[in-house]
């Protein structure tokens, strides 16, 4: 591996194509040994700390259509705690499914499974019948990982049968210092990034492409009032700099005044800090309070000058579903990704069906979306946000926070990177866009 990182640090990237790849690399994995080790307690008490190790794994032999990446950093995504704490159920039986498609597929059914759906490196080698890389390309991966076997896949490969989030359902991801990605999950990184900021957006970044902007989506247009969940965490603080930058009126819901500060500098001026002004959606476990969804209501209303949101950016879930479709427009959409505080969603119908509003589920995103997405992110018209950088070897430590909600943007991780601050290729647009980094991030 050190052959790999002193290629890589001084710059020699036409030598990876004759280094040797080694044997076995260090990767961060869930042992199936081990799914029963939270049974019991509440989902606030599991700990990942204690389920996620860095471990020496082997290294996959490549299938045709892959690429084998050296992963400089990575990053935390939401699916990373899910799979840490092994809930709603061990990503296990995903890899088993997934072994049962193909002899090249049982490589991924494995008593370890290595996460990550995020990654920036460099290309060491590709499998047959991949012409549009090479060895020595500096890259980001995004997390579809799909078959294209069926028709079904091929006006939006979101709906192949075959679709998996890599480093979630499939195994080898990008929490490690290599992981084995299909050829087309490769983009190219942004290079006025460093390392740990370029792989940050990867799987948040795509998932508001496709929830907001995508007419797979939202379908977000100039003037919508846009209402944001979460908006300065790792999901919607993309959501956020889409709204503004499409031309959109985001109405920032967080949890604290400190995210609040982040949505202003990210050019946000309408905010609502949930706890400050303490809203109970729910009066207790089974029963929701709806004159909280009407104090919601007109609290965006007096934010907006009398507008209700054209679209509400979903993905807590449980909590707040219900306060969403009151509170969306008369024809408004309410569009969900994930559901980070429960699954059992529950709102009153009257408000969906009698105002004639839609629902609409949205699933990370399209290559095409995803190409859109990072895009955005190399015109500099969407920046990085995060907040803090852990080494490979605290990986617990760092889905721990984003478990605790206690991070704000996303919390990236080091994998072959000896330290932040490495990997910018181009130091003129990197000064262009610098104090905006710089305040995206928190800096």
């Amino acid at each position: 591996m050190r052959q790999i990182l002193d290629a890589i640090m001084g710059g020699d990237l036409d030598a990876l194509a004759s280094i040797k790849i080694p044997d076995s690399y260090r990767g961060v994995v869930v042992r199936a040994e081990e799914t029963s080790m939270f049974d019991g307690l509440e989902t606030h008490e599991k700990d990942p700390r204690k389920s996620l190790h860095v471990q020496e794994v082997p290294t996959p032999s490549l299938a045709p259509g892959e690429a084998l990446i050296a992963v400089m950093a990575s990053a935390i995504n939401y699916n990373t705690v899910w799979t840490s704490i092994f809930e709603p159920l061990s990503t296990f039986a995903f890899l088993k499914r997934y072994g049962k498609v193909s002899p090249l597929t049982a490589r991924h059914d494995l008593p370890y499974h290595v996460v990550g759906s995020d990654a920036a490196g460099v290309v060491l080698r590709v499998g047959p019948g991949v012409t549009k890389w090479k060895p020595g390309d500096q890259i980001v991966a995004h997390c579809l990982s799909v078959e294209l076997e069926d028709a079904a896949g091929h006006d939006d490969t979101m709906l192949d049968p075959q679709q998996r989030i890599w480093g979630f359902e499939t195994n080898f991801g990008g929490l490690a210092e290599l992981a084995v990605v299909k050829a087309n999950q490769l983009m190219p990184k942004p290079a006025h990034l460093t390392w740990e900021e370029a792989a940050a957006p990867g799987l948040v970044n795509s998932t508001a492409y496709r929830q907001l902007v995508s007419h797979n989506g939202a379908n977000m247009k100039q003037g919508d009032v846009v209402l944001i969940w979460g908006a300065s965490g790792g999901l919607g603080s993309y959501a956020t700099q889409m709204a503004l930058h499409g031309g959109a009126i985001p109405v920032c819901v967080v949890s604290s005044p400190d995210k609040a500060e982040l949505c202003r500098r990210m050019g946000a001026e309408l905010i609502i800090d949930r706890a400050a002004e303490g809203y109970r959606f729910w009066a207790d476990e089974h029963t929701q309070d709806p004159n909280e969804w009407k104090r919601f209501g007109a609290r965006i209303r007096e934010l907006t000058g009398g507008e209700d949101p054209d679209i509400v950016f979903e993905h807590p879930g449980r909590e707040t579903f219900g306060a969403s479709v009151f509170v969306t427009k008369r024809g408004g959409t309410i569009v969900t990704c994930a559901s980070t505080s429960g699954y059992d969603h529950h709102y009153d119908n009257r408000y969906l069906w009698m105002s004639l509003k839609r629902i609409i589920g949205s699933h990370f995103a399209n290559y095409r979306e995803a190409w859109e997405a990072n895009r955005l992110i190399d015109l500099g018209r969407i920046h990085p946000t995060l907040s803090k950088t852990f080494p490979l070897d605290q990986t617990g430590q760092a889905a721990y926070e984003v478990h605790r909600n206690s991070h704000q943007g996303k919390v990236g991780v080091l994998c072959l990177a000896p330290t932040a601050g490495l990997g910018v290729g181009d130091q003129e647009k990197r000064a262009r866009h610098l104090s905006a980094i710089n305040r995206f991030s928190g800096v």
